[in-house]
């Protein structure tokens, strides 16, 4: 039986869940951010105001806010100490923006905060590229030469990119609660404008629990095909 067999038969199905899963959390999270950026908050501060009142507040003062191009290309960088805000969001005084500002915000305390989920983070992102890049080569070169070692490998390496998938979730879901907390602590957004930010930070953290599972499910199809090789 060829080997290209035990890529293209009936296990593909096993990736149908994290796939609607993943078109789902797409399109949930692209209408809440047009939906609630065309929402402009009572209080009146901009994006990166609210980002800095939340820097400053936790102490992470050597932390500088940049603007970038693109859409929803927000991010923090631990080894510039830059937080990273796109044109949409950063001049903008939308709920959306705020939220989004706020979540970038809450990475840059947890860094400053030594959080250990985004040291655990850091550490299987690395390891996780070489997973990425390597695992499918090795999975494959180890089925057509009947190799069963390159075959672990292969499978230990994607491993680590699941658990930096899975790692990851804590990381997001603890950097939107600080956002909530911090946004409302600061009165930057009013009780019904803190409803509207949760939405769009619940909309985003689905894009990763829906990563996260279509990583372990690609983990599972994989186990099963090279167990059906060695049978």
């Amino acid at each position: 039986m060829p080997y290209l067999y035990y890529y293209t038969d009936w296990t593909w199905m096993i990736l149908l869940p994290a796939l609607v899963l993943s078109i789902w959390a797409q399109a949930r999270v692209s209408g809440a951010y047009r939906k609630y950026s065309r929402v402009a908050s009572s209080r009146g501060v901009t994006a990166e105001q609210a980002a800095r009142m939340i820097l400053d507040g936790g102490g992470a003062y050597d932390v500088n806010i940049t603007q970038v191009a693109g859409t929803m290309t927000d991010h923090y960088n631990p080894a510039s100490k830059q937080l990273a805000l796109s044109q949409g969001v950063y001049g903008s005084t939308s709920v959306a923006a705020l939220g989004i500002a706020a979540h970038e915000a809450g990475h840059a305390l947890q860094d400053a905060q030594d959080y250990l989920p985004i040291r655990l983070h850091r550490v299987f992102a690395r390891v996780a590229q070489f997973g990425s890049m390597a695992s499918f080569p090795l999975i494959l070169i180890g089925l057509l030469f009947t190799s069963p070692l390159l075959v672990k490998i292969g499978i230990i390496a994607y491993g680590a990119v699941v658990l930096y998938y899975l790692v990851t979730l804590p990381v997001e879901f603890n950097a939107s609660r600080r956002a909530m907390a911090q946004l409302s602590d600061y009165g930057v957004v009013t009780q019904e404008e803190g409803r509207m930010v949760k939405s769009v930070l619940s909309a985003a953290a689905m894009t990763y629990v829906a990563a996260a599972a279509s990583a372990l499910l690609q983990l599972v199809r994989l186990l099963i095909l090279t167990n059906r090789r060695r049978d």
